[in-house]
């Protein structure tokens, strides 16, 4: 596995993935910091596509991501980030309306654990989904940064 630290508006990220494609794109502060395994190599040349396309997207120059994903998951987990990536830019869906989208909507709950489990932040943009109030609910950045990600 390797990995890379990028800086962006939304923080220090950590980017790891494998020939597969990307595993991890995590925020290294908050309440779901992921730091390196020791097993993994730096090479911030193997991400070079992804930092670009991510300072593509902060810099309101991208809409969507082109790239090689591989989460692990259970598969109702990657049925939940599949559908994350389907929610357009500029758009927010509650965690209901996503319940239903993957056809159970009585799994609001089980909805949010596997949102809140996206491994690949930003690119499956799991800061699309807030309350069915319109407020922010949890996100393992920090509500500061899916506030500055949606202000995007």
């Amino acid at each position: 596995m390797w990995y890379t630290m990028m800086p962006s508006p939304a923080g220090r990220l950590m980017l790891a993935g494998s020939d597969e494609g990307l595993h991890w794109l995590s925020f290294t502060m908050g309440a779901k910091a992921r730091e390196p395994e020791p097993e993994w190599r730096e090479d911030a040349a193997a991400f070079r596509e992804c930092t670009g396309q991510l300072n593509e997207y902060f810099a309101g120059e991208r809409r969507e991501f082109d790239l090689p994903l591989a989460p692990r998951g259970t598969p109702f987990q990657l049925q939940v980030w599949e559908e994350l990536r389907k929610i357009p830019y500029g758009a927010t869906i509650s965690y209901g309306e996503l319940a239903r989208r993957v056809g159970n909507p009585n799994a609001s709950r089980a909805v949010g654990l596997a949102n809140g489990s996206n491994p690949i932040a930003i690119i499956v943009p799991c800061h699309r989904v807030i309350g069915a109030s319109g407020m922010l609910t949890g996100f393992g950045g920090g509500l500061d940064i899916k506030q500055r990600l949606l202000d995007l």
